[in-house]
């Protein structure tokens, strides 16, 4: 009998938070190969600088990488390539008509807790630098109030 895999990978995009402010989110599958699948449950993945296009009206993942370990092979071209991403056409065309007024379709976590592999993707419009350094200033008071009421 094969030993199932346990749900250990959780593989998220830290940067999307910082650099886009993020709408509303929408969970979509992703069209994997069998290596690829058991590399993501095993958090062999990562979404830095990943981001979604449509190409003929379909959504695709472009530029995350799934690299594979001594049991998953998988090979140097097939780690970055373009993954098509599933998701019911109404939603679909939702997306599209956001982003032709100027937002961008986000990529923020891999979700493994079912039996298939889930993309969270969100809507998101780019921060200026400005912006990233009001965050930034916004995080640091509230860690110094968190702080100040522990003492």
């Amino acid at each position: 009998m094969a030993k199932k895999l346990r749900n250990t990978g959780h593989i998220t995009n830290k940067r999307a938070r910082y650099d886009y402010q993020l709408g509303d989110s929408l969970i979509v599958g992703m069209a994997l190969s069998g290596a690829e699948t058991k590399a993501l449950r095993l958090g062999h993945g990562q979404l830095r600088g990943a981001y979604v296009t449509d190409k003929g009206g379909e959504l695709w993942l472009i530029n995350a990488q799934i690299t594979g370990s001594s049991g998953v092979p998988i090979d140097e071209s097939a780690r970055t390539r373009s993954r098509k991403l599933l998701a019911k056409r109404s939603e679909i065309e939702n997306l599209l008509a956001a982003k032709r007024q100027g937002m961008t379709i986000v990529p923020l976590e891999v979700l493994n807790r079912g039996r298939y592999i889930k993309l969270k993707i969100a809507l998101g419009r780019g921060k200026k630098r400005y912006d990233k350094r009001e965050t930034l200033k916004r995080r640091q008071q509230e860690r110094d109030i968190a702080r100040e009421g522990r003492i």
